[in-house]
């Protein structure tokens, strides 16, 4: 059975009870599948959530969330020798509670917006990207440099300060292969197979294809600065921000 990703229809839920449907383990670190959860699993540029898995009152710590092999479920790795002496084990059935950071979540949250609308400010081909928590980039293929980190901060501020509604909603793939304009990523696709594609809108100022978490108004994002723009290429460069 799949997991279902309670974080796709409300971000800002932190916990959930939840029942164990598999368990994995690689590399000595125990993973946990379950029938639904509020954690993030590492994709898009954001990194998978951390937290809490509490097992018959017993804590133990998520390191990361990541997808199974079919992508239909996701993984909870737990920290190794996450067990207290005589703690038990979890096991296949078992009801648990899983609990993100939230103050790690809502900081991925606010920088993938602020991501989303950095490539409103510099409306070229995308070629990576990554979500920190304190520091976010995005990788651009851009034919001429001269880019000013002042100039770029102040417009990206300007659109933070429009104080956005930040929605969702579904296409499907169909349509997305309609509207190929939608995707600004050349190194990441967008997971299409499913039938139906998740694209991110900010009101009257961008829509695209996201399967990541992001806040509900850009007001919220709050400041952010251009770090650095640094030369990967020639005609790539990589912008980072950070928060003011």
């Amino acid at each position: 059975m799949p997991t279902e990703f309670l974080f796709r229809d409300d971000a800002y839920r932190t916990e959930a009870e939840a029942v164990v449907t598999g368990l994995t383990e690689k590399d000595g670190a125990i993973g946990v599948v379950l029938d639904r959860t509020v954690f993030y699993p590492t994709g898009g540029g954001q990194p998978g959530d951390t937290g809490i898995l509490l097992i018959a009152g017993q804590e133990a710590p998520v390191v990361t969330a990541v997808y199974g092999e079919t992508k239909q479920d996701i993984v909870h790795v737990l920290a190794p020798g996450f067990l207290a002496p005589g703690a038990p084990a979890p096991a296949v059935g078992d009801t648990v509670t899983v609990r993100i950071d939230w103050a790690v979540r809502h900081r991925r949250m606010r920088m993938h917006t602020g991501l989303h609308l950095l490539s409103v400010v510099l409306p070229y081909p995308v070629t990576g990207g990554s979500v920190g928590t304190d520091e976010g980039r995005l990788d651009f293929d851009i034919p001429e440099a001269g880019l000013d980190r002042d100039d770029i901060t102040a417009k990206l501020n300007a659109l933070i300060d429009k104080d956005a509604a930040v929605t969702e909603r579904w296409i499907t793939d169909a349509e997305l292969e309609a509207n190929p304009g939608l995707v600004k990523t050349m190194s990441v696709k967008p997971p299409m197979g499913s039938g139906k594609v998740r694209l991110v809108d900010i009101a009257g100022l961008d829509l695209q294809p996201c399967g990541g978490t992001h806040v509900r108004r850009t007001s919220e994002i709050g400041p952010m600065v251009v770090s650095a723009i640094e030369k990967k290429g020639k005609q790539n460069r990589r912008v980072r921000v950070v928060f003011a």
